[in-house]
């Protein structure tokens, strides 16, 4: 039997595989990895110029999606880079440290950016529900507390994982199939009884999605009661295309992230590289998308990227109409 398969601690390094059943094509995937890491960049240090340039910006909304656009940036880059050198040269070695560092950021930075999403959520119920009140309830220090707290949450929700994950003992090779140290990649690889890491793991994951989508849905379910009280027509469709961009943006963030943790837990028919796939688009997708759809519907980064990259056509006035 091999050295590796005698170790009953954690081994001193794992060694990541990439994309099970896919190593030949690595080199081919990491061409839309790298182009959608680059639109990552390029997109949210786009939203954090503009917003802290353009004093019109300068309100509780926006500095939630500086939030977002920064955590965006901070696990994408968590991911990213190594996953393209898996794709380049082959190079999955990582240390266990370092592996266990890269698991603790990249699932308490999702748990942030549900935090934000929530807040998000409160803030279009307050201005829709209690629009003369907005400004008096959701001020900016109502919003650094908010993200404060996502970021304690998310860190103290997170800590225990990398010390239950070191109690483990590993008599298997130290291969994560996967593209980056995911909780229960990791897990797999150990033996004996692993019962308390996967219920943290489930628990912690229903706790943060399951609380933050019910926390969204009730949010959305005054703002609709509000809205269809409207006596006007074009004062509904109005207040609804304020929670556009919002609602874009939670299908683009949750749907990957639910099918990845259903597919994980209850897909055991699935092909391994269908797992790592939608794992990856969870990771890839919501920090490409999210600057992308704000600076499409909100008129103010619109306008202000315009005058930059054209000048001229984002001074255009709007029509009256």
């Amino acid at each position: 039997m091999a050295p590796a398969n005698l170790t009953h601690s954690l081994p001193s390094t794992f060694l990541l595989q990439g994309i099970p059943g896919l190593e030949a094509h690595h080199v081919w995937l990491s061409v839309p990895v790298c182009t959608i890491y680059v639109v990552i960049i390029a997109g949210n240090c786009t939203i954090l110029w503009v917003v802290a340039t353009e004093p019109a910006l300068h309100r509780p909304m926006c500095y939630l999606l500086c939030m977002l656009a920064a955590i965006d940036l901070a696990a994408s880059t968590t991911t990213l880079p190594k996953m393209l050198c898996i794709f380049w040269f082959q190079g999955g070695e990582i240390q266990a440290g370092a592996c266990l560092a890269q698991m603790f950021f990249i699932h308490a930075l999702c748990m942030m950016e549900s935090a934000v999403l929530l807040a998000m959520a409160l803030d279009r119920y307050v201005a829709i529900c209690f629009p003369l009140r907005y400004n008096s309830l959701f001020t900016g220090s109502l919003v650094a507390k908010m993200g404060v707290a996502g970021v304690v949450r998310g860190t103290l929700l997170m800590a225990p994982c990398p010390f239950l994950i070191q109690r483990l003992s590993y008599c298997r090779a130290n291969i994560i199939h996967h593209t980056y140290c995911e909780h229960m990649a990791v897990v797999k690889l150990a033996c004996g009884d692993t019962s308390i890491n996967r219920t943290y793991g489930l628990a912690v994951a229903l706790l943060v999605i399951g609380g933050d989508l019910l926390g969204i849905g009730l949010s959305y379910s005054f703002i609709v009661r509000a809205v269809l009280r409207l006596s006007s027509h074009e004062a509904r469709l109005k207040a609804f295309g304020t929670c556009g961009s919002h609602i874009s943006v939670i299908l683009i963030s949750y749907s990957p992230a639910l099918f990845s943790f259903f597919t994980h837990r209850f897909g055991h028919s699935v092909a391994p590289h269908v797992h790592i796939l939608l794992a990856n688009l969870y990771l890839l997708f919501p920090p490409m998308l999210n600057p992308i759809v704000y600076g499409v519907r909100t008129k103010e980064i619109r306008q202000r990227v315009l005058r930059v990259f054209l000048p001229g056509r984002g001074d255009a006035k709007p029509r009256r109409g």
